[in-house]
Parts: C-alpha cells; sequence; structure tokens
C-alpha cells in the first residue's frame, strides 16, 4: 500500500480561512441582523426595551426594576447590584448562602426597617420578597402581599384613601404566565407611575 503524498500546510490555510470567514459573517453579522429585524417587526414594543414613558420622557423599563425610597412610593425588592442599587450595568445577586452571617444580619436589620416604615408589628410575618434580593438584582416586580402591606404608608404619605390605592393594586396585577409559572405580582415602577398620574 502507497503513502498518500503530503500536503502542503499552505494550501490548507486558504478553505480554513475562508470557512471561519463565512461562518463569522452568517452567525456574527447575518443572523443577528435578521433576528433583530424580525423581533422590530413582530414585537416593537419589547425590542426597544419596553420602556415606559411619562409625558413623552423615557422613565425606566418594565423589566429594569429601580430603587424608590420615598414614603410616597411603592419600595421594590432589595437590590444586591454594585456600586449602587438596581444599577442595570451590574446585574447580579449577593452570592452569600443561606447560612452566611452577613446575608442573616443583612436580612434581619431589613426586617427591621421594613416593619418600622410600613408601621407593622412584631407579630406581622414580613414577605421574602421584601428583604431578600433577586438573583438578578434587577427585579422589577413585587409580590401581592408586599404591596398590601406597603400599601398604608403610601396612603398616609400621599394623603388618599387607602381603598383607593388598594384598587391600583388590584389594577397592576400581572397574574402567574402562561397561567401556570410564577406568583401574582405588581410591577412597581408601573404602579408609582400610576400613583403619580392620580387626580
Amino acid at each position: 500500500m502507497r503513502p498518500l503524498p503530503e500536503t502542503p500546510l499552505a494550501s490548507l490555510w486558504r478553505p480554513a480561512l475562508m470557512i471561519t470567514l463565512l461562518l463569522w459573517l452568517l452567525t456574527g453579522l447575518a443572523y443577528p441582523l435578521l433576528t433583530t429585524a424580525v423581533a422590530h417587526v413582530l414585537f416593537p414594543y419589547q425590542a426597544q426595551g419596553s420602556l415606559l414613558r411619562k409625558e413623552g420622557k423615557v422613565v425606566g423599563s418594565r423589566l429594569i426594576g429601580q430603587a424608590f425610597t420615598s414614603p410616597r412610593y411603592f419600595h421594590p425588592r432589595p437590590s444586591a447590584t454594585s456600586p449602587e442599587s438596581y444599577n442595570a450595568a451590574q446585574s447580579s445577586g449577593s452570592n452569600l448562602g443561606p447560612t452566611n452571617a452577613r446575608l442573616i444580619q443583612a436580612v434581619q436589620e431589613r426586617v427591621r426597617q421594613y416593619r418600622q416604615e410600613n408601621g407593622l408589628g412584631d407579630g406581622v410575618p414580613v414577605p421574602v420578597d421584601a428583604v431578600t434580593a433577586s438573583g438578578s438584582g434587577l427585579d422589577p416586580d413585587i409580590s401581592l402581599a408586599n404591596t398590601q402591606l406597603q400599601a398604608a404608608r403610601v396612603a398616609k404619605a400621599r394623603g388618599i384613601p387607602l381603598e383607593r390605592v388598594r384598587q391600583l393594586i388590584r389594577e397592576h396585577i400581572r397574574p402567574r404566565q402562561f397561567g401556570l409559572l410564577g406568583e401574582p405580582r405588581v410591577n412597581v415602577l408601573e404602579l408609582n407611575l400610576a400613583l403619580d398620574g392620580l387626580r
């Protein structure tokens, strides 16, 4: 049996380079441009970032939480992003385990602060999402229990009836996704914008 003839190494470079260039053009340029174009045609609101506007000005995205600290507004869940909370460029959790002393101390301090700012007694259970950060640190939603416990503070700070605030909460409840995933929730930014829109 005769040995195969040796192929010069230089003759292999050209096909390898051409295949690499072709794949780069297809997967790095053509495919992203095509999917972006399809998204803008079929889902223009989502493709633009699900932006929320107030008086024509962009005030945020319904997909990214924001920090609210005034008693006139509903507060989001804590955020572990740095250097400030709800920093969309630094999406991350704290990575502290459930037995970590720093996490336990932080949660205990958040429970104390949450009870104090919402006028709750020691016997009132505090919702988990009110004192723990999400995995991304940017969660825009809070639980119904969390909104209900904040409602009295918001109503008092704004000088409006508590039932009006509760009605607004009911109007902004988002159900489980596809009817089965997750829990009913409320988007904090949308709810706070609706509060500002009250006459």
